[in-house]
Protein backbone atom coordinates (compact mmCIF):
# COMPACT_ATOMS: atom_id res chain seq x y z
CA UNK A 1 0.00 0.00 0.00
CA UNK A 2 1.02 3.09 -0.73
CA UNK A 3 1.02 6.18 1.51
CA UNK A 4 2.08 10.29 1.46
CA UNK A 5 5.27 10.09 1.99
CA UNK A 6 5.86 7.40 -1.14
CA UNK A 7 3.72 9.98 -3.05
CA UNK A 8 6.05 12.75 -2.53
CA UNK A 9 9.20 10.54 -3.15
CA UNK A 10 7.75 9.24 -6.55
CA UNK A 11 6.70 12.56 -7.70
CA UNK A 12 10.57 13.49 -7.95
CA UNK A 13 11.00 11.33 -10.35
CA UNK A 14 8.44 13.03 -12.62
CA UNK A 15 8.74 15.83 -14.91
CA UNK A 16 5.54 17.65 -16.34
CA UNK A 17 4.85 17.10 -20.30
CA UNK A 18 1.53 18.76 -19.86
CA UNK A 19 -0.98 20.43 -18.08
CA UNK A 20 -4.50 21.90 -18.00
CA UNK A 21 -6.52 21.97 -15.28
CA UNK A 22 -7.78 18.54 -14.62
CA UNK A 23 -5.08 16.37 -16.38
CA UNK A 24 -1.76 16.62 -15.77
CA UNK A 25 0.74 14.31 -18.20
CA UNK A 26 4.36 13.73 -16.76
CA UNK A 27 7.34 12.15 -18.12
CA UNK A 28 9.00 9.30 -15.41
CA UNK A 29 12.44 9.28 -15.20
CA UNK A 30 13.91 5.91 -15.41
CA UNK A 31 15.69 6.00 -12.19
CA UNK A 32 12.54 5.20 -10.67
CA UNK A 33 12.81 1.94 -10.47
CA UNK A 34 15.51 1.87 -8.53
CA UNK A 35 13.53 4.06 -5.23
CA UNK A 36 10.51 2.52 -5.64
CA UNK A 37 11.27 -0.44 -3.28
CA UNK A 38 7.79 -1.53 -1.95
CA UNK A 39 5.59 0.49 -4.67
CA UNK A 40 4.12 -1.32 -7.37
CA UNK A 41 2.16 0.10 -10.13
CA UNK A 42 -0.98 -1.31 -8.87
CA UNK A 43 -0.59 0.68 -5.87
CA UNK A 44 -0.62 3.95 -7.95
CA UNK A 45 -3.04 2.62 -10.34
CA UNK A 46 -5.31 2.07 -7.08
CA UNK A 47 -4.94 6.06 -5.91
CA UNK A 48 -8.16 7.00 -7.18
CA UNK A 49 -9.44 4.35 -5.56
CA UNK A 50 -8.17 6.07 -2.56
CA UNK A 51 -7.29 9.70 -2.10
CA UNK A 52 -10.66 11.62 -3.12
CA UNK A 53 -10.52 13.97 -6.08
CA UNK A 54 -8.07 11.93 -8.04
CA UNK A 55 -10.49 10.48 -11.08
CA UNK A 56 -8.02 8.08 -12.83
CA UNK A 57 -4.22 7.30 -13.48
CA UNK A 58 -2.74 5.62 -16.86
CA UNK A 59 0.46 4.79 -16.49
CA UNK A 60 2.19 3.78 -20.28
CA UNK A 61 5.71 1.56 -19.52
CA UNK A 62 6.81 2.12 -22.72
CA UNK A 63 7.03 6.06 -23.49
CA UNK A 64 7.73 6.27 -19.65
CA UNK A 65 4.91 8.69 -19.00
CA UNK A 66 1.82 8.94 -16.54
CA UNK A 67 -1.98 10.96 -17.09
CA UNK A 68 -3.49 11.82 -13.77
CA UNK A 69 -6.95 13.17 -14.20
CA UNK A 70 -8.28 14.86 -10.86
CA UNK A 71 -10.85 16.97 -9.59
CA UNK A 72 -9.22 20.77 -10.15
CA UNK A 73 -11.33 22.22 -6.99
CA UNK A 74 -9.97 19.37 -4.64
CA UNK A 75 -6.59 19.55 -6.41
CA UNK A 76 -5.30 22.44 -7.93
CA UNK A 77 -3.44 22.71 -10.30
CA UNK A 78 -0.77 24.72 -8.68
CA UNK A 79 -0.12 22.24 -6.09
CA UNK A 80 0.28 19.15 -8.73
CA UNK A 81 3.26 21.42 -9.74
CA UNK A 82 4.35 22.09 -6.25
CA UNK A 83 4.42 18.27 -5.87
CA UNK A 84 6.77 17.74 -9.10
CA UNK A 85 9.08 21.16 -7.73
CA UNK A 86 9.18 19.34 -4.32
CA UNK A 87 7.68 22.56 -2.90
CA UNK A 88 4.76 23.10 -0.08
CA UNK A 89 5.33 19.07 0.82
CA UNK A 90 3.46 20.21 4.47
CA UNK A 91 0.82 21.24 2.94
CA UNK A 92 0.84 18.33 0.23
CA UNK A 93 0.63 16.02 3.02
CA UNK A 94 -2.28 17.52 4.85
CA UNK A 95 -4.47 17.62 1.75
CA UNK A 96 -3.93 14.47 0.48
CA UNK A 97 -4.08 12.75 4.42
CA UNK A 98 -7.43 15.01 4.58
CA UNK A 99 -8.76 13.24 1.10
CA UNK A 100 -7.62 9.30 2.10
CA UNK A 101 -10.63 7.34 1.47
CA UNK A 102 -10.55 4.14 4.24
CA UNK A 103 -10.08 1.28 2.31
CA UNK A 104 -11.23 -1.92 3.96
Amino acid sequence: MINTEDIIKIANYFSIIAHTPGRLRVRVNPKIKNESGNISLQDIEDLPNRIDGIKSIKIKKIIGSVTILYEPNVFSPELWEDLINNNNLEEISILINKLAKEVA
